[in-house]
């Protein structure tokens, strides 16, 4: 030991700038990277500077959060998934059946197909699942009524009291004979035990981490979540939201109670669509499909026109973005955004000043009470480049309000699980329900309008009178919103 310590205090110079040189190296490499796959120019520019002059630092921030592209899932997805590209073809044609054309012409979705490459169905149900208390009691009841098989898929998995009652359903549906395929996001449920896993898996259930990091170039990306919330019980009921598994859903957080927050049951041929989601993310996290049914059906007693839209960093294209660009582009009078975290990016910042600049009605809800202080912070900035165009600003004042839910004009609705932050729109996987039917749309007014009532508006005078530091710390804090 002593000759080894005497060898390095000798030779410590060298390997200095052996190790200088290295890390030199790397950021070129990287920084050449960067310009080839960053996603926007300025982004190219920011990660080549740093990386180039800064390697030490910034050549392994790079390596965690620099991508902008989940690879692996994507080559999967694209080449090696041939039975789940057989099943993908056969739904769509399937799905046909029940295509809902005067959705898929309208000229405020046309575009919606293409982005998810599945048509608007007919034939669907859609109900809002308001707050955790109902959605639990909604999701719990079917997977109680289940008879073949139960899928579940969540960003967020706790070990406290709903998590135990979820498992004690499972382990007693399986008990039963029924086939259950659970999903978690490693990262968002790092705290749950391997007991709990570990006796799910005993009881019989499929039960495995999403994988984000799986294979050599994603072993050190951190910046990637599956952030979807995922239910369908025997291909005939799917439900969707912003709700993961834990206490907090059901007004229990010491800080955020009491929590509001919507989640959406669907039955109908649209329930494939969320099925084919859940399959595509099993077979990136197992390389295996699980057998299902594939048989669409309509709800003889509804008509709601359905359009399931997953997205995430291995589409071809930003397809969370795009749906945003494209809703807030297309509104005509009336666009009501509501979500926890609104860090847009400036082409989403500018689009929603020409919406309210063209005298459409453009509302957006956000906690007053916010889970991630940075977050909040980082909002400031888009408030204050949108609010004097005449977008307009609510604070919800009941508690944490975590809801994704958007209203446009009187027959476009969407709830699911993207916020409005470049998280959702650029590196998380997210589903949404974007539903074209009037009634449905009056009852997510009407919940909207109640919630609406819960707030307090911010007014220009208030925003005028922002002290400079909170200006400061807030463009500080809007330099992290990649990565937040």
């Amino acid at each position: 030991m002593t000759v080894l310590l005497e060898w390095l205090s000798q030779n410590l110079a060298s390997i200095a700038a052996i190790v200088a040189t290295l890390f030199a190296v790397l950021g070129v490499m990287s920084a050449l990277e960067a310009i080839m796959k960053s996603r926007t120019a300025q982004g190219a520019v920011a990660w080549a500077i740093v990386l180039v002059g800064f390697p030490p630092l910034f050549v392994p921030l790079y390596w965690v959060f620099g991508r902008r592209r989940f690879r692996g899932y994507a080559m999967a997805k694209r080449e090696d998934a041939r039975e789940f590209h057989r099943q993908a073809n056969r739904l769509g044609l399937s799905l046909s059946d029940f295509d809902a054309q005067d959705s898929d012409n309208d000229p405020r979705l046309v575009a919606l197909p293409q982005l998810s490459s599945m048509p608007f169905s007919r034939g669907n149900s859609a109900r809002l699942l308001i707050d955790g208390d109902t959605a639990f009691a909604d999701i719990f009841e079917h997977i109680r009524q289940a008879k073949e098989y139960v899928l579940l898929e969540f960003y967020i998995v706790r070990d406290d009291q709903v998590g135990r009652e979820l498992a004690e359903l499972l382990l007693a549906k399986a008990a039963e004979g029924l086939a259950i395929y659970f999903i978690y996001d490693e990262i968002g449920s790092f705290q749950l035990p391997r007991q709990y896993i570990h006796r799910l898996r005993q009881g019989g259930i499929a039960i495995h981490p999403f994988n984000s990091t799986k294979g050599v170039g994603n072993r050190l990306q951190l910046n990637f979540r599956n952030h979807r919330k995922i239910v369908v019980t025997d291909g005939a009921y799917a439900a969707i939201g912003g709700m993961n598994i834990g206490d907090e859903y059901r007004h229990q957080h010491p800080r955020l109670s009491p929590w509001r927050d919507t989640g959406l049951a669907i039955t109908g041929p649209a329930v494939k669509a969320v099925q084919l989601a859940f399959a595509e993310d099993w077979y990136w996290a197992t390389e295996q499909l699980p057998a299902l049914n594939w048989t669409p059906k309509p709800n003889p007693n509804a008509d709601n026109h359905l359009l399931i839209l997953p997205s995430g960093p291995a589409d071809y294209v930003e397809t969370c973005a795009l749906f945003f660009h494209n809703m807030i582009n297309q509104a005509q009078h009336r666009l009501w955004i509501v979500s926890p975290y609104f860090v847009p990016d400036p082409p989403v910042i500018q689009a929603l000043q020409l919406a309210a600049m063209r005298g459409v009605d453009v509302r957006i809800m956000l906690p007053d009470l916010p889970d991630k202080l940075i977050i909040k912070l980082s909002s400031y900035t888009a408030i204050r480049e949108t609010l004097p165009q005449g977008v307009q600003f609510y604070y919800y004042q009941k508690g944490f309000l975590h809801q994704k839910v958007l209203l446009v004009d009187d027959d476009i609705s969407s709830v699911g699980t993207a916020n409005l932050d470049n998280r959702s729109l650029r590196l998380n996987f997210e589903i949404s329900a974007v539903s074209h039917d009037k009634d449905f749309a009056r009852q997510v007014e009407a919940m909207l309008v109640e919630d609406f009532r819960q707030c307090t508006q911010l007014l220009p005078k208030t925003v005028a009178k922002w002290s400079l530091l909170r200006r400061i710390l807030s463009r500080c804090a809007y330099l992290f919103a990649p990565v937040q």
